[in-house]
């Protein structure tokens, strides 16, 4: 275990996937990562104990967002073309079923319950609702002009969607599936991420180069973070002490860091990084590059006070990660497996 006062953030690991990857999702217990291949129609399944691709899924046409249950179970994968969302069994990587739903399906986000997803339709200016008991589209609730990523609260009350061409955040009511706030955030949202506590979204602007900041308990933006250019997925920590921030433009991942909402870090990966998702532990961080069809594997470093070690020796495909005896102990952060890491997508 290597110490320092100040370990930044670093790329360990480059992995070869399909054509154009786009999102990415983490299963619960932290053993895979499912990539999207927006060219390939394909899904590709990394396991993140060797950082190498174990399986190919073939999809629908233009798959771009996907989400793990939380007993991860399956994987929903929007097909943007095809106005239809894949299920994958993760026992089998195979496709199980296939939802109908509204034109131009992008982000997908599942309940804490795991008894629903929620998908963006940017075609539709809709999100369809899933009902993951029979895989039907139960209701379509209507929302801003071209909706592109959403997120779900913590305690599953309501869905955050970030409504590309008009700059705006619609806020779901779950329990009626009806919009019942509108926040004006930056030029173009695309990413969007909920804080563990459910206190704060954070929302990337692609246009703007900047990141708002929503607090949940007014639905309004206390804050602007100024990042690189481009931004376009996001994610935020087990713990909520930092948020992952992919520049497209730039080849760069930005680190904010929640308390004071400012830059911490920068951290160059591929060409035109995408989605991005942490592992449960905290430890890890996928980021997609749809220029250079890799994904950019980011070991977190971890700080105790003045004291920040580096993670890289401890995970990886040791048997610190994910089901190995220390992933749910102190060493892991928030330690909750169960919520699992969807992380942000985007077309």
């Amino acid at each position: 275990m290597g110490a320092s006062v100040a370990a930044a953030d670093t790329v360990i690991d480059t992995v070869p996937v399909g054509n154009t990857p786009i999102g990415v999702a983490v299963t619960p217990d932290g053993s895979r990562a499912y990539v999207t291949n927006f060219l390939d129609d394909s899904v590709s399944v990394i396991s993140t104990f060797t950082n190498t691709v174990v399986d190919t899924v073939a999809v629908g046409t233009f798959p771009v967002g996907a989400a793990v249950t939380p007993n991860g179970s399956h994987v929903y994968v929007a097909n943007a073309s095809d106005g239809t969302v894949s299920v994958i069994s993760t026992f089998t990587n195979t496709v199980v079923d296939t939802v109908m739903v509204e034109s131009g399906p992008s982000g997908v986000a599942v309940s804490p319950d795991g008894s629903e997803v929620y998908v963006a339709n940017s075609n539709s200016d809709s999100v369809s609702v899933i009902d993951t008991g029979t895989n039907t589209e139960v209701d379509t609730v209507t929302v801003g002009d071209a909706p592109n990523e959403l997120a779900v609260t913590p305690d599953g009350s309501h869905v955050y969607v970030a409504n590309n061409s008009v700059g705006t955040v619609s806020v779901i009511e779950t329990a009626g599936n009806t919009v019942d706030d509108t926040v004006t955030v930056g030029n173009l949202p695309r990413g969007v991420a909920v804080t563990p506590d459910g206190s704060r979204v954070y929302v990337a602007n692609l246009s703007d180069g900047t990141v708002s900041v929503i607090d949940i308990g007014t639905n309004m933006v206390v804050d602007t973070v100024p990042v690189g250019n481009s931004p376009v997925g996001v994610a935020v920590t087990p713990d909520g002490s930092r948020v992952y921030v992919t520049n497209g433009v730039d080849g760069t991942v930005d680190v904010i860091a929640t308390s004071g909402n400012t830059v911490i870090d920068a951290v160059t990966v591929g060409g035109g990084p995408s989605g991005v998702a942490v592992t449960p532990n905290g430890f890890r961080v996928f980021v997609t590059n749809r220029l250079d069809d890799t994904v950019s594997v980011i070991a977190v470093e971890r700080c105790l006070g003045s004291l920040c070690i580096e993670t890289g020796s401890l995970v990886g495909a040791g048997s610190l990660v994910g089901a190995g005896s220390l992933g749910s102990g102190s060493l892991a952060g928030a330690g909750s497996l169960a919520g699992g890491s969807t992380g942000s997508t985007t077309s």
